[in-house]
């Protein structure tokens, strides 16, 4: 709710406050009287304190290479992700250029999946679009739980070759079945539709 006649900024710099806690809270207090004067003296003080120029740095670097581990499924690689772009809210990194950085570090199968999802190329999708294609996949893609290569491996030699083969064919078949669902969807969804770049029509393509 916003108070008639008071401005955000004195709104945030009065709430702020009252979420700090331990070393955070004692900082606060010890502040000299008036040297806080404005939201951005806070916010200011507060960064330089808690996130000076070097860790602010390391993270938007950590956040730019990030890779998908070989242990990681595509849900726990997300959520990683996600928590490290939080842990520093102030990159000042675009959304297009977030999901970039996610991208390139999937493992090939789960690049190729997503790919073939959107069509042909994640980047060519608009940073709406490509965030919930991603959301929807990570969703589905915890019904396969999240064995790593190394677990694999000792399953051939723990259950043999034979029953090892009809898991492997089984959650083939399953992300194959999830590809072609989500490719539908992305064919159908009207803001992803191709139309002719000589006649605007919907029929064909312009290479056609």
């Amino acid at each position: 709710m916003k108070l008639a006649h008071v401005q955000e900024d004195r709104m945030y710099l009065k709430a702020f406050p009252h979420s700090f806690e331990g070393n955070a809270k004692d900082w606060l207090y010890y502040l000299a009287p008036r040297s806080i004067t404005s939201w951005d003296d806070l916010k200011r003080l507060f960064l330089a304190k808690f996130f000076p120029a070097s860790r602010t740095t390391a993270i938007r670097k950590e956040i730019s290479g990030i890779k998908q581990q070989s242990e990681e499924s595509l849900y726990e690689y997300w959520e990683r992700y996600k928590n490290l772009c939080s842990s520093c809210p102030h990159h000042h990194i675009s959304e297009h250029l977030l999901l970039q950085y996610f991208y390139e570090g999937f493992h090939h199968m789960d690049k190729s999946m997503i790919d073939a999802a959107s069509g042909g190329a994640l980047g060519n999708s608009t940073p709406t679009v490509a965030r919930k294609l991603i959301e929807n996949m990570v969703s589905n893609s915890q019904q396969f739980g999240t064995r790593n290569d190394a677990i694999v491996v000792r399953e051939v030699h723990d259950v043999g070759a034979s029953e090892y083969t009809n898991k492997l064919e089984t959650k083939i078949d399953a992300l194959t079945t999830l590809v072609n669902q989500l490719a539908a969807d992305q064919r159908a969804a009207p803001s992803t539709a191709r139309l002719c770049g000589i006649c605007t029509s919907v029929e064909h393509f312009t290479d056609s």
